[in-house]
C-alpha cells in the first residue's frame, strides 16, 4: 500500500506539469479567438508511473457565456480515488480567457491557488512569493487548453503544421511561456468513433524538469481536446482519451 501511495503522489505531481525555468519578461499577445460551446467531457485515463500501469477516468466541465468562463478538471483512478481537482474561473476579455482565480487540490496535499488580480494587474500565488504583471493573455494550466482551442477555432487554415503559438502560463508557484507547435493532422480513436484531429505539442525546455504535452484538437467536434498526453522522461506518461461529450 505504501508503494501505491507513492505512485499516486507521483501521478498527481505529474499532472501539476513540473516547474518553471528562468525566462525573460513575457509579452502580451492578442489573437483572434472563438470559444468552444459549453460542454461536459468524459475521458478514459491511462497512466504509467514507477513501472505500474494505472487506469481511471477524468472529467472536464467547461462553461463559457455572458462574459465569463468556468472550467473544472477532475481525475480519478481505482484504489487511489481522486488524484486531482482543478478549477479555473474568470472573465472573457479582448485576449480571450482571462483567469481571475485558479485552484488546485492534489491527493494528500493542501489546496493551492493563484489569484489574477485584474485591478492591481498582478498575478499572485498561495505557494511562494513570486508575482508577475498581468499584461493580457496570461493563462493557468487548466485554462490554457481552452484558450488554445479558441485560438485554433478562429485561426482556421492559419493553424497549420509548423506554426507556433506561445502562451504565458501560471503553474503552482511560478509562470513561464509555453510554446505549442502544430505538428500534423491524424485520426484518433475515441468514444465518438475515429475522428480527425490536429496534434499540437508543447515540448519541455532543455535542462528543465518540466514535461511535454500533446493535445489533439478535433475541428469537426468544436475543436474540443479529444486526447491529451503528458510525458516525463521515457517511462512516465499520463494519457486521457475522450469517451463522450454532452453540450450544455
Amino acid at each position: 500500500m505504501n508503494n501505491i501511495r507513492h505512485i499516486g503522489a507521483a501521478l498527481a505531481l505529474t499532472f501539476a506539469l513540473g516547474g518553471a525555468s528562468a525566462q525573460p519578461a513575457h509579452q502580451a499577445v492578442k489573437r483572434a479567438f472563438e470559444l468552444p460551446p459549453s460542454a461536459d467531457l468524459a475521458y478514459d485515463l491511462a497512466a504509467r508511473q514507477k513501472g505500474l500501469a494505472l487506469k481511471g477516468d477524468a472529467t472536464v466541465n467547461w462553461r463559457a457565456g455572458d462574459g465569463k468562463y468556468d472550467v473544472r478538471f477532475e481525475s480519478r483512478v481505482a484504489i487511489l480515488g481522486t488524484l486531482l481537482d482543478n478549477r479555473s474561473q474568470g472573465v472573457i476579455d479582448a485576449y480571450g480567457l482571462a483567469p481571475t482565480e485558479f485552484s488546485e487540490k492534489r491527493m494528500r496535499k493542501d489546496p493551492t491557488s493563484i489569484t489574477f488580480d485584474r485591478a492591481a494587474k498582478t498575478m499572485r500565488f498561495s505557494e511562494g512569493e513570486k508575482t508577475y504583471p498581468l499584461k493580457g493573455g496570461e493563462q493557468d494550466r487548466v485554462s490554457v487548453t481552452w484558450q488554445l482551442a479558441a485560438v485554433a477555432r478562429a485561426a482556421g487554415d492559419k493553424f497549420k503544421p509548423g506554426t507556433e503559438w506561445p502562451f504565458f502560463v501560471a503553474g503552482r508557484s511560478s509562470a513561464e511561456t509555453w510554446t505549442f507547435k502544430v505538428v500534423r493532422s491524424e485520426k484518433v480513436k475515441t468514444g465518438l468513433g475515429e475522428v480527425d484531429a490536429i496534434l499540437v505539442t508543447r515540448a519541455a525546455l532543455k535542462g528543465s524538469r518540466d514535461q511535454s504535452v500533446d493535445v489533439w484538437l478535433a475541428p469537426a467536434h468544436e475543436y474540443y481536446p479529444v486526447k491529451i498526453r503528458f510525458t516525463e522522461g521515457d517511462k512516465e506518461t499520463i494519457e486521457q482519451t475522450l469517451k463522450s461529450v454532452t453540450k450544455s
